[in-house]
């Protein structure tokens, strides 16, 4: 009798969210559109990174050198140089990311067997962009002078480095964000739905007439749980989908361990709606305080910058972020091919969480009904 009950209102809820037009877009169309925005804007990779050439030497190393600079996918040529005056009008009106002086002695200097300088000026405004420019830049250098030592039997240095990356092995960004992605359009679709449940029954006047049905609060509060755990479920599943099938990155670890963390980190997120919209009394009252909650909870989850370079105080506060510990078991089992063993210690804090926030909200829930 219970079962039928919760069944009869969460197939209400449904029905509410299913039949407003303004819920149905809510739920389907912007985390698609999110999705897709940050599978190719969320990324350090750069292509076609825009540099000019100020070459005083016309010998044939500096011609070799900026043939690979030419032939790179990642870099495009736009301007020649031909005085120094040149430089700073380009990169200070942002025509070019950087700047490739060759000095009139540089292929002089490798053909008589000594260093030769070459000069790299970027555009440091942006230090992430340039960092990775020069990282590019270093690589194409550094080809060119494996092939010049060989090319004339000479001893390389007596240590070389031979770089290799596991789990990302191209270095793409776009394998580190995506998986994030994962979890938080779930974390947002869920609390938009969850947050303005309970306020939207008191704002249409709904509320007293679900008070006087035989439903215990308990049941209502189950009732109100169901619809935003199910829509969490099929929301991760498709964006799963899309990010395997579209975006290609790996997914190597466990898919039970994947919707055990999922399961435990809905359970954390309609908790924390439902605390919100027990709170509320209108729907834009339930709205903010989802904004309210999820602005914080993505800065201090490491979606974008890493816990470890925050203040510790603020490394502190991190712990009662849910989505914190489902970031890491969705990049564990994307990229490292983690299982149940490996993500224990992230799967009982967000059961803790998860358990205090529903709690908390129905002690909430059951005090604010009349």
């Amino acid at each position: 009798m219970m079962l039928r009950r919760i069944l009869a209102l969460v197939r209400k809820e449904f029905l509410a969210l299913l039949l407003d037009p303004k819920s149905r877009m809510v739920l389907i169309v912007p985390p698609l559109i999110q999705l897709l925005v940050f599978g190719y804007a969320a990324t350090f990779d750069l292509s076609q990174v825009p540099y000019a050439v100020y070459n005083e030497d016309r010998g044939s190393a500096s011609r070799d050198l900026l043939a690979g600079f030419a032939g790179s996918t990642s870099f495009r040529q736009v301007a020649e140089i031909h005085a120094a005056g040149e430089i700073a009008p380009l990169v200070d009106a942002r025509e070019v990311l950087l700047v490739i002086h060759v000095g009139p002695r540089f292929s002089a200097d490798l053909q008589a067997g000594r260093p030769a300088p070459l000069q790299i000026v970027i555009d440091g405004r942006n230090s992430n962009t340039a960092m990775v420019a020069l990282n590019y830049t270093r690589s194409i250098v550094n080809r060119f002078n494996d092939d010049w030592s060989e090319a004339r039997g000479l001893r390389g240095p007596p240590a070389r480095l031979e770089i290799r990356a596991w789990f990302n092995p191209n270095l793409e960004s776009r394998w580190f964000f995506i998986p994030g992605i994962v979890g938080m359009l779930t974390l947002v679709v869920t609390m938009l739905v969850t947050a303005q449940t309970v306020a939207r029954e008191r704002e249409q006047g709904t509320f007293d007439q679900l008070l006087v049905t035989p439903l215990r609060p308990g049941e209502i509060l189950i009732g109100k749980t169901l619809p935003g755990f199910f829509i969490g479920i099929i929301l991760a599943t498709l964006i799963l989908l899309v990010a395997t099938l579209w975006f290609k990155v790996p997914f190597l670890g466990s898919l039970p361990a994947f919707y055990c963390g999922l399961a435990l980190f809905l359970l954390s997120g309609v908790g924390a709606g439902l605390l919100i919209s027990a709170l509320s009394a209108t729907q834009q009252q339930g709205l903010l305080g989802a904004f309210l909650f999820m602005v914080p909870a993505v800065i201090l989850s490491g979606f974008a910058t890493p816990i470890a370079n925050m203040p510790r105080a603020v490394q502190i506060i991190t712990y009662i972020d849910p989505l914190r510990y489902f970031l890491i078991i969705l990049r564990k089992i994307f990229l490292e091919g983690a299982g149940f063993g490996l993500l224990l210690d992230q799967f009982w804090p967000l059961a803790l969480i998860g358990t205090g926030a529903l709690l908390l909200a129905g002690w909430l829930f059951r005090h604010r009904m009349y």
